[in-house]
C-alpha cells in the first residue's frame, strides 16, 4: 500500500475530495499524514476527524525558505510517502527541495496551464476575455507552476462571471480532476513521453469538461 502526504494551507477542499475517493474507490494507498505551514488550516480538523495523523511546521518560525524547506522535508519523510500532493499549500519551494521529491510531487493550479501561472487566475482570466478557464494538476518542478501536465479540466467563461463565480465552477472541476489524476498515479497508469510530456497508459481522457 502506497503513502501519501498531503499538504495544505487552509481548508484542504482538494485533500478531501482526494481522501474520500481513496476510501469510497478503495485504492491501494492511504492518507499517511496531513501536513500544513499553518497551525489554523481548517483542512486538519478534518484529517484529525478522520484518523489521519497531522502535523505542523510553521514556516514563520524559520529565517528563510532552505531552513523551512528542510524541516519540512524532514516531517514528511518521517512518514515515507511514495507521493506528495500539494493541495493549496501556498508556499513558494526552493529548487533543492523540489529535486528531493523529483517525479514524485503534484500540484494542482486554478487555471489552464502554461496560462496564467502565479495568483488571481480567475480574474486575469476574465480581464483577458478568455472563453474558457479550468484547472491543471501538473508534476512539481523547480519553476514555479511548470512541470509536465498529467490532467486539465475546463469550464466555460460566461458573459456573467465574476471571479467568485468561475472560481466556484473550477473547484467543483478540481475536486474531480485532482482524485483521478492521484488514482493513475498510485496505479502506475502514467508514464514520460520521449519529448517530457506525461501520457495515460491506456489512453483515459486527460481532460475534463464541465460547465
Amino acid at each position: 500500500m502506497k503513502n501519501l502526504v498531503i499538504l495544505i494551507s487552509g481548508r484542504g477542499s482538494n485533500m478531501v475530495a482526494i481522501a474520500e475517493a481513496c476510501a469510497a474507490e478503495g485504492w491501494d494507498a492511504r492518507i499517511a499524514a496531513v501536513i500544513s505551514n499553518r497551525s489554523d488550516a481548517g483542512g486538519l480538523v478534518y484529517a484529525q476527524q478522520h484518523g489521519i495523523p497531522t502535523a505542523v511546521v510553521n514556516h514563520r518560525d524559520f529565517e528563510d525558505r532552505e531552513a523551512f524547506d528542510a524541516a519540512l522535508a524532514q516531517v514528511i519523510d518521517g512518514f515515507a510517502p511514495e507521493l506528495i500532493v500539494l493541495a493549496g499549500f501556498m508556499r513558494i519551494l526552493t529548487p533543492g527541495f523540489v529535486q528531493r521529491y523529483a517525479g514524485r510531487m503534484l500540484n494542482i493550479h486554478p487555471s489552464l496551464l502554461p496560462a496564467f501561472p502565479g495568483l488571481h487566475t480567475h480574474r486575469r482570466a476574465i480581464e483577458a476575455g478568455c472563453k474558457v478557464a479550468g484547472t491543471t494538476v501538473h508534476v512539481v518542478t523547480p519553476e514555479l507552476d511548470h512541470g509536465p501536465i498529467v490532467a486539465q479540466a475546463v469550464v466555460s467563461v460566461r458573459p456573467d462571471d465574476t471571479e467568485d463565480t468561475l472560481a466556484a465552477r473550477v473547484l467543483v472541476m478540481e475536486h474531480q480532476v485532482y482524485p483521478r489524476a492521484v488514482r493513475w498515479w498510485i496505479e502506475g497508469q502514467l508514464e514520460a513521453t520521449a519529448d517530457g510530456r506525461i501520457v495515460h497508459r491506456s489512453a483515459a481522457p486527460q481532460l475534463l469538461i464541465g460547465s
